[in-house]
């Protein structure tokens, strides 16, 4: 029997969020809001150590005018 641990079904993946958050001018806080999570979803986004569900990443998409493929990508 395989021991399966936490975490090994999340994806690895780079997150370019913060470039094009900063190239928009917003700060982590302004994003959260507009896309409704607290700033630490945001931080957690930015560090690589938070998956965003599909609706996340379409928001965030929309907020930010980039592509979901060009803010995310998924290893």
């Amino acid at each position: 029997m395989t021991n399966i641990k936490r975490g090994d079904f999340i994806q690895k993946f780079t997150c370019n969020l913060k470039k094009y958050r900063q190239l928009k001018g917003m700060t982590q806080d302004e994003l959260a809001q507009l896309v409704g999570v607290r700033r630490e979803t945001i931080i957690r986004l930015e560090a690589g150590k938070y998956n965003p569900s599909l609706k996340l990443a379409i928001d965030i998409s929309r907020v930010v005018k980039v592509p979901i493929e060009e803010i995310f990508i998924f290893d």
